[in-house]
């Protein structure tokens, strides 16, 4: 009994992370995700760079290019820096809210604070996961790295 109770909760779970991408709003120029949003005052992610060298911590808008978003169920995104650089993660706040895989290419505006730290290997791994990378591509992290991180209130596409 205790099997067939878990299996059906498993079945029930992934049915529903399966359909999570499906119920979200397709991105479009002037979509929000999260708290409704204005793109001005938002600061190229050069800018935030410049600004978290001097600071430790930035609260803000903050406009890039998504390179990446979750494919399990889009509970997070990553936006371009320039050069070889790994891209800006961010996060959403209290996962209130998901974006859709084709945010990918499109540029916005996100609100929120943003900050320098550390990232376990763990998370690493976690997120390697979540972007559908290869066992052997996940098996290579085996350091902490420093890297910039956004916890967003809102996402906006504006492009």
């Amino acid at each position: 009994m205790k099997k067939l109770l878990a299996f059906v909760v498993f079945v029930f779970a992934l049915a529903s992370i399966s359909q999570a991408q499906s119920k979200i709003q397709p991105a479009k120029v002037g979509v929000n995700y999260g708290k409704k949003i204005e793109k001005s005052g938002a600061v190229s992610v050069k800018k935030l760079e410049s600004n978290l060298s001097k600071s430790k911590t930035f609260e803000g808008k903050i406009e890039g290019q998504v390179v990446q978003v979750c494919k399990k169920k889009g509970c997070f995104l990553t936006l371009k820096r320039e050069g070889d650089q790994d891209p800006i993660m961010v996060r959403f706040t209290d996962y209130a809210y998901f974006v859709p895989e084709d945010l990918v290419g499109k540029t916005v505006v996100v609100e929120g604070k943003a900050k320098v730290k550390e990232t376990t290997v763990e998370w690493q791994k976690h997120y390697a996961e979540d972007m559908g990378k290869s066992k052997e591509e996940i098996a290579k992290i085996n350091k902490p790295k420093q890297d910039i991180s956004v916890v967003a209130d809102a996402v906006l596409v504006v492009k």
